[in-house]
């Protein structure tokens, strides 16, 4: 089974893909980290997501997530894309690549939240200066202090996580990721939940409907 994992940013996605790919056995792909590695050696990938909050152009973005999928050679029954496809281009580049193995988008679930939960999730992200691990100083999991890392390292925000930059991703989100939406939803596969529920509760739906 192929399952996309749709929502804005600060919706949880990754949170629940970690628990959905330990509990059916899926590949996993996180299109936003694969984006943010892209970015150490791209200038151009760098500005775009990390100072102007930019989405990547669609065949960069398919080109890097393919890449991904081949290097790691996944032998799992299905794949898990966590934050791709965005957009109704890059969902049938996808599709015709899936189509080529005889596979297709199974499911695409989408956690929907509300704007200023959005900007308040994201804003209260920070990131460890020496290790790189994710805190949040408003959702779990929350900092042992809210400027210093359990490693001692020094906590900063990236840029692309402050005010005016997440209203940026908001905006081309619903741009680009509105019409994906109702095309999916058209097709009868699209599956909505509420990202502002219980994390449990969530995930419960979720894989209710997986199942299904």
């Amino acid at each position: 089974m192929n399952i996309l994992l749709l929502g804005p940013q600060g919706s949880g996605k990754g949170t629940q893909a970690k628990l959905l790919v330990k509990s059916f056995d899926l590949f996993y792909i996180e299109s936003g980290e694969i984006l943010r590695e892209a970015a150490k050696t791209s200038p151009v990938i760098d500005r775009l997501i990390n100072k102007e909050g930019k989405l990547v152009p669609d065949d960069v973005t398919f080109t890097l997530v393919m890449d991904k999928i081949e290097k790691g050679k996944p032998q799992k029954d299905g794949i898990l894309f966590d934050g791709f496809p965005r957009s109704v281009s890059q969902y049938q580049m996808l599709s015709d690549w899936l189509k080529d193995s005889g596979k297709k988008i199974d499911l695409a679930v989408l956690i929907d939240i509300s704007k200023e939960e959005s900007i308040k999730r994201l804003s209260g992200r920070r990131v460890c200066a020496s290790c790189g691990k994710i805190w949040n100083l408003v959702t779990s999991p929350k900092p042992p202090q809210p400027d210093k890392c359990d490693c001692g390292g020094n906590l900063i925000q990236r840029q692309d996580d402050m005010p005016e930059a997440i209203e940026t991703r908001l905006k081309d989100y619903g741009k680009v990721t509105g019409p994906l939406v109702k095309m999916l939803d058209d097709q009868g596969i699209l599956f909505k939940v509420g990202g502002e529920h219980p994390i449990d509760l969530i995930y419960k739906e979720i894989s209710e409907a997986i199942k299904k």
